[in-house]
């Protein structure tokens, strides 16, 4: 046969190379498998080998793939095999794995004359269902085992095959929940795709993140509702559908109401043309409710098929392709490749004068968009070309269009005898394309080719239009209301697209290499700003013949677009801009796709111009102040190192929004722009205070999130990551955010499960299990497999040993169960068993080889049945709902380890402890779910190394010196203070993250003295040898008081600790003010008693006429004479000291006012009152207003305060406090990474009873919103079995209208009394008025007369 060659030109021509030298010598070879079919094709993961399979001839061949054109057999022997095969792999190494004969694994080297590999890689089973080499030279498989309980659990086995001897190493294992199936291994990255309950996750290996990428369960049409409830079942009814959308007719409403579904029926001609348009819109845009078939289990991997890259995940469902973006997290459209390309749509409706308008609104996401981009179009060709004849995907005619034109500019030239490269099992590898042709494999570069589709291109292909249009034709025109026919069919096939909702391509394709090539250094048009520019016109055939003039002049920037060809039609946009001066045009750079790239003085923009539409939108603004020629450069150089550093453009800074409301107004309107830079957004408006700018976003995201709830869950994202600002300016929002969200669930049905009682408000999230550790452990059960297999004798004799040593643990037995239980609650070890065919009632054998683990789980399982015929395990029903606080807990993912010691990077959940996020259930999931994965494991050991500190320093003090030792004293206090040392060292830590916040926590000083005193006392002690019984009562004191202060996690004692410091932070001014007061009295009693003289002493008596000396008012004892009289000179005079006159110190004084408040007034009885009014009257003062008057209302405000915070958001908000502390200070910055530690989405079980009466609180408290989630609200109820919810809410809204009404006549009457009262005021105003004019005239009167 010929060898023929391929090679691509600049010119996309793919020209065919002959040669009949070489045909003779292949006509004398055979052709692979015999001249049968190829049925498989694999190539490794790094493109270097490649092998085939031959279903017929049941063969294995090898291909060279470093040549171009026809491929040529490798030199390794051909595989021949006996049993049919399910799947096959091929490593870079060129070792060949397939499954095979019901799931067996066989392992090849075909380098090493096909010698087969020991395929034993899992000891405890050899059933096989996918397997894979990956990119680290790495082979994945996955299988079934079975635990002790004969129980199937899927796992997933990675092995190193880049070891010496052959002998692969086992490097991970991880166990797929029961209810998750896996649909793909990637062998490029670390993926791993999985299907449970109509939902397809990634899980990354290397992070364990799981991430649900797409939801099957919503469909794609679907029309919002503003009906109440009980309406929507009869239109549902009516047009067979689920969801309905906002129809603002009452008297359309009424007709739905009167199920007006005949025209015959119809009793008016308004009626029957509203008939026959809502038949025209049932036909055009509802589907049939027909429930596509749910995915079998066993034919997931046919049904399913995914591509991915670091950008976008492709995934293939039966006949959906959904794009799937990785940088938003979110779905960004899908389509079914037998339907055309409509995304969704919006119906729009007017009732005016009884005439019902109807204007529709399409979204089509035209196909050559994301054909233009490169890493989307290579995704999309590897889904749909392996199998583009089984799935009958060019019976489309769409697709066949796209296809077609594609497989034209790739291998429509190549052609041999008349015979075409076939289309089946193509292979797509980076850029090049392996397809198999007449029995050979032939490799195509795609390296020069783009497959750029132009807006003109894409008609020749497709009308889309005339799809469309043929999509909704009716069966009869009569169908259509003459009326109505124009706007709706002309409409449509003018295709109106607004644009702020077309696809913004360059949030995934941002050609940042055109970008770049504008910020080059050397170019000098950079350095002369021009004030109008026109777009080169050097590659003008590839720019779709479009031609840009754009010019600037104060403030304005003007663009006009034209067809190069048509000089007269032109399109133009005017955009304002809040600058001074805008004058002047840095550069232009057009791209092919009627793209924009202009840089002014101002800063970077990108237009777009949609042809179907005709409009020009701005799709990227970020600004920079290039108007200073020396700065320029600089900033220029800022701009592209942002460019350089990141596969996207830079997220737009303040200034973007602040001096463009066109730019923000297409970011809040965009889908895909509002889902990136909304948060930015959302922080702009909140510091701007933009109050309606605000709401937009806000209801915009609710908006997004309610049209699919289980893929939009990241706009309630911007909500959650814009809460700090929010509760610093606007904390209503984070209130009403949280009530709204409260109990939903990203699904449109709650499912109820019965589960233990203990599982309320248990959060969790759907994790692979990580049983990594527990390689030591297979090592040790696959080493008694080995021995079993080959050295039946030895091993016989290795269990009886195991035998007899059981007896002799059985002292330290508990011991024994103790480290086995953590060890297996940990994954060191596990239960997995090796026979295939396992009892459930387990029986204790050496199934599991080691005995030891056999007698501990057989012991386990004898006390379970022991406790469960004793105590009956019971379960509840329990619902699901998930935390809508999306990346609430999530810390930036780029940091620096040194710096994250010292001053670590926050998240959501450190920045904001809001009372109004724990009000609901979500909030304390939320720190139910941090507190069972590693809150609690951290809160022990810290309590514990306090508890060591508490104990040795207590012991040092404590302890009688005849009790203990001097050097064992001395060793207490060294650890004392070592430990000491390492607690405060947390504390420094606090205080530089945030000394304010450090300082405004009123439980920080007791921290702190608590770790200081302690560490003095112990160097003051061991220095000076010197036992300092102050220094050591304070210090226990404090570590006491700080012993304690850990029971505060618990709820019993939490709730008393969290009153107490929230109480004091209510009443701190009243203290203040309070005592300010005793200050003033303590003056003015300093003032009043203090000595005259300053001198005196208490050693020497000094008698004068000073009645506040000491000696004057110390008490005297007088002798009694005979005839029963007084001896005027003292006999005993009692000394006086500094308490005899406390008012000689203004200090003293201070604490004698103290005193005096609680009630002890010793230190103002020394003088006598008759004789000093002035005493008396501060002292009735002082009991009146500070012991009568401010205590009394200092006992009331702390009822009032105590009222407030006697709840269990109080104890909340602390326990939160002491998470974040933990995750700030003594986890490690790795650790606060862990996906399974702070993953995006949380959810969580709630008891059904439990829920019922929550929600029936809610209700009463009028909390319970069913205008946000309509639907979703009405399933729970269903689900909770609240039947009289809607009598009550009708009831409920019935009253607050009454009393809003009564509230707005209330508001009339006083307003109204006001106004009388001004009237009244003016009369009174005008009559002394006259009289005063009166009396004037009066006198002038007078004077005259």
């Amino acid at each position: 046969m010929n060898e023929i060659s391929v090679e691509i030109d600049k010119g996309d021509n793919i020209n065919v190379v002959v040669n009949n030298e070489i045909d003779d010598k292949n006509n004398d070879t055979e052709k692979p498998h015999n001249g049968k079919p190829i049925t498989m094709t694999e190539i490794s993961p790094k493109g270097e080998y490649l092998v085939t399979y031959s279903v017929e001839d049941k063969s294995v061949v090898g291909w060279n793939v470093l040549d171009k054109g026809q491929l040529k057999l490798d030199n390794c022997d051909t595989i021949e095999l006996k049993d049919d095969v399910y799947k096959i792999c091929v490593s870079d190494d060129k070792i060949f794995a397939c499954i095979y004969d019901k799931y067996k694994l066989k392992i090849i080297d075909m380098e090493n004359s096909n010698k087969e590999i020991e395929s034993n890689l899992c000891a405890y089973s050899d059933i096989y269902y996918d397997c894979t080499f990956n990119l680290k030279s790495e082979f994945i498989f996955h299988n079934d085992i079975f635990n002790r309980h004969g129980i199937r659990q899927q796992m997933i086995w990675i092995y190193s095959t880049k070891v010496k001897n052959n002998q692969w190493m086992c490097k991970g294992i991880y166990e797929i929940p029961d209810d998750f199936k896996l649909i793909s291994i990637s062998k490029y990255d670390s993926k791993f795709y999985l299907f449970s309950n109509k939902n397809i996750y990634e899980w990354d290996i290397l992070t364990e993140k799981i991430i649900k990428i797409f939801n099957n369960e919503k469909k794609e049409c679907e029309i919002v509702k503003s009906f109440e409830p009980a309406k929507t079942t009869k239109i549902r009814q009516l047009y067979d559908v689920e969801t309905i959308e906002t129809i603002e007719s009452e008297h359309f409403k009424k007709a739905h109401e009167e199920a007006v579904v005949s025209a015959e029926e119809a009793k008016t001609a308004e009626e029957n043309r509203l008939w026959r348009t809502t038949r025209f819109f049932k036909k055009c845009f509802i589907k049939d409710k027909k429930k596509e078939p749910d995915l079998d289990s066993r034919s997931i991997k046919k049904d399913i098929k995914i591509s991915s890259n670091n950008k976008f995940i492709c995934l293939k469902v039966k006949n959906k392709i959904i794009i799937y973006s990785i940088e938003l997290n979110v779905p960004m459209f899908s389509f079914d490749i037998n339907d055309g390309i409509v995304l969704k749509f919006k119906v729009y409706y007017y009732y005016k004068l009884f005439m019902l308008n109807y204007y529709f609104s399409l979204d089509v996401i035209q196909p050559h968009n994301f054909m233009n981009i490169p890493d989307l179009y290579l995704l999309m060709f590897t889904l749909l070309l392996p199998n583009v004849s089984q799935d009958g995907l060019l019976n489309n005619e769409t697709w066949n269009s796209i296809i077609k034109h594609c497989w034209k500019k790739c291998l429509g030239h190549i052609k041999k005898s008349q015979k075409e490269l076939q289309a089946e099992n193509l292979l797509l590898f980076d850029k090049h394309i392996f397809g198999i042709l007449d029995g050979y494999i032939w490799k195509i570069e795609l390296d020069t080719l783009k497959m750029n589709f132009s807006y003109k291109d894409f008609n020749e292909l497709s009308d889309v239009n005339n799809n469309i249009a043929e999509n909704l034709k009716l069966n009869n025109d009569n169908d259509i209301p003459n009326e109505n026919r124009c706007s709706a069919t002309k409409d449509f096939n003018k295709a109106e697209i607004y644009h702020s909702k077309y696809l913004n391509i360059h949030l995934f394709d941002p050609n940042l290499d055109i970008i770049q090539e504008i910020f080059k250094d050397d170019d000098e048009a950079l350095l002369k700003p021009q004030y109008s520019m026109k777009s080169p016109t050097d590659s003008m055939e590839s720019m779709g013949s479009m031609e840009w003039n754009v010019s600037s002049d104060k403030g304005l920037l003007k663009l006009r677009v034209n067809k190069i060809d048509d000089k007269f039609t032109y399109f133009k946009r005017v955009d304002k801009f809040n600058v001074q001066n805008f004058n002047g045009l840095l550069k232009l750079k057009q791209q092919n796709d009627n793209n924009i790239f202009i840089l002014t003085v101002n800063g970077f923009y990108i237009y777009h111009f949609n042809e179907r539409n005709e409009s020009i939108s701005l799709n990227y603004f970020y600004h920079m102040d290039l108007f200073n020629e020396d700065k320029r450069k600089q900033r220029l150089q800022t701009f592209r190192e942002k460019l350089s550093s990141k596969s996207t453009l830079p997220l737009p800074n303040y200034d973007s929004f602040k001096l463009s409301e066109e730019w923000v107004y297409y970011v809040k309107t965009n889908k895909e722009s509002l889902l990136k830079y909304g948060v930015e957004l959302l922080s702009f408006a909140v510091k701007e205070h933009r109050l309606e700018l605000i709401d937009d976003i806000y209801k915009n995201c609710m908006i997004y999130f309610k049209e699919d709830l289980s893929n939009n869950k990241m706009f309630l994202n911007i909500i959650t990551s814009t809460m700090p600002l929010l509760n610093e300016y606007y904390p209503e929002y984070i209130l009403e955010y949280s009530l709204k969200t409260n109990m939903i669930i990203d699904s449109f049905f709650y499912t109820i499960k019965h589960q233990s009682n203990y599982l309320h408000l248990y959060s969790f999230q759907y994790q692979i299990v990580n049983l990594t550790q527990s390689i030591l452990w297979v090592k040790y059960i696959t080493s008694y497999v080995k021995l079993f297999k080959h050295n039946p004798f030895w091993y016989n004799i290795l269990i009886s040993i195991q035998y007899l040593i059981i007896p002799f643990t059985l002292p330290i037995l508990p011991f024994f169960f103790v480290i086995f239980h953590i060890m297996f609650k940990y994954h060191f070890i596990h239960d997995f068993i090796d026979t295939l065919l396992p009892t459930k009632n387990y029986v204790f054998t050496a199934d599991m080889k080691d005995i030891f683990t056999t007698f501990y789980f057989y012991i386990v399982d004898k006390y379970d049945e022991f406790i469960s015929t004793i105590l009956p395990t019971t379960t509840t029903p329990t619902i699901t709902f998930m935390i809508s606080y999306i990346k609430f807990v999530n810390y930036p993912k780029e940091y620096n380890w040194f710096f994250e010691l010292i001053r670590p990077k926050s998240s959501l959940f450190v920045e904001i402890i809001s009372r109004d996020i724990y009000k609901t259930w979500n909030g304390e999931a939320l720190i139910n779910f941090k507190w069972n994965t590693f809150g609690k494991y951290y809160y022990i050991i810290i309590w514990g190394s306090f508890m060591a500190l508490l104990g040795c320093f207590t012991a040092a003090a404590t302890i009688p010196q005849q009790y203990i030792n001097e050097n064992v004293q001395e060793q207490l206090l060294i650890v004392s203070i070592i430990l000491g040392f390492i607690h405060l060292s947390f504390e420094i830590r606090q205080f530089i993250y945030n000394p304010i916040k450090w300082i405004y926590d009123f439980w920080n000083l007791f921290d702190i003295i608590a770790y200081i005193l302690p560490i003095f006392t112990s160097i003051y002690w061991l220095k000076t040898d010197d036992r300092n019984v102050h220094l050591l009562s304070f210090s226990c004191l404090f570590l006491d008081i700080k012993f304690r202060l850990f029971f505060r996690v618990f709820e019993s004692f939490g709730v008393y600790f969290a009153i107490i410091i929230s109480v004091a932070k209510q009443i701190i001014s009243f203290l203040v003010v309070l005592f300010i007061i005793i200050i003033s009295f303590a003056h003015a009693f300093y003032i009043l008693l203090s000595p005259k003289e300053i001198d005196f002493s208490f050693d020497k008596r000094i008698i004068n006429n000073d009645p506040n000396n000491p000696w004057n008012i110390a008490p005297t004892y007088s002798k009694v004479l005979d005839d029963g009289t007084i001896d005027s000179n003292p006999f005993i005079i009692q000394p006086p000291n500094e308490n005899t006159n406390m008012f000689i110190d203004y200090g003293t004084a201070l604490f004698a006012m103290y005193k005096f408040l609680t009630g002890d007034s010793s230190a103002l009885s020394n003088w006598p009152y008759l004789n000093n009014p002035s005493l008396v009257i501060l002292i009735v003062l002082f009991s009146l207003l500070i012991v009568v008057y401010l205590m009394n209302l200092f006992i009331g405000l702390l009822n009032i305060a105590i009222d407030e915070d006697n709840d269990r958001v109080s104890y909340l908000v602390q326990k939160a406090k002491i998470l974040a502390e933990i995750e700030l200070f003594y986890l490690l910055p790795h650790q606060r990474r862990k996906e399974t530690w702070f993953p995006e989405v949380i959810y969580y079980y709630a008891d059904v009873d439990k829920a019922r009466e929550e929600v029936k609180k809610l209700i009463r408290n009028g909390q319970w919103d069913t205008d946000e989630f309509p639907e979703l609200r009405q399933d729970l109820l269903k689900k909770l079995n609240i039947q009289d919810y809607e009598c009550d809410q009708q009831l409920l809204k019935e009253i607050r209208k009454k009393q809003e009404r009564n509230q707005e006549s209330l508001e009339q009457i006083q307003k109204k009394q006001e106004d009388d009262q001004k009237s009244l005021e003016q009369i009174r105003a005008d009559q002394k008025l006259l009289e005063e004019i009166r009396d004037i005239l009066s006198k002038q009167l007078d004077t005259k007369q």
